[in-house]
């Protein structure tokens, strides 16, 4: 039996915000908001950028990211970036800060 292809996985974000979660991944990052809850009370929603999509959903609380949980369990998602220089000249471009610098790694 051939396996079936899996194209993408869209990790799940817990955010304080999802309308701040959505203009920063859509103006810093270049994605595009593909879904909101419709209505007033935006508590979940999805922003996609070529085969990566992220799904948010609101808590109003601060949630905390893996790196501050345990050191050894820094990412909550990898993206595989085919040309990861052009990527990182355009968010210098749009001025996105980072916690650390990018950087090449192992």
């Amino acid at each position: 039996m051939t396996p079936a292809d899996i194209s993408g996985i869209t990790p799940f974000f817990i955010v304080k915000n999802v309308a701040e979660a959505f203009t920063f991944y859509s103006d810093q990052l270049g994605f595009e908001v593909t879904y909101r809850i419709p209505g007033d009370d935006l508590f979940f929603g999805i922003v996609r950028r070529g085969g990566a999509a992220i799904m948010f959903k609101g808590v109003e609380v601060d949630p905390l990211p893996n790196s501050r949980r345990d050191p050894a369990a820094r990412w909550d998602a990898y993206v595989h970036v085919p040309d990861p220089d052009a990527l990182a000249a355009e968010f210098a471009s749009r001025n996105v800060a980072f916690s650390e610098p990018l950087k090449d790694t192992e």
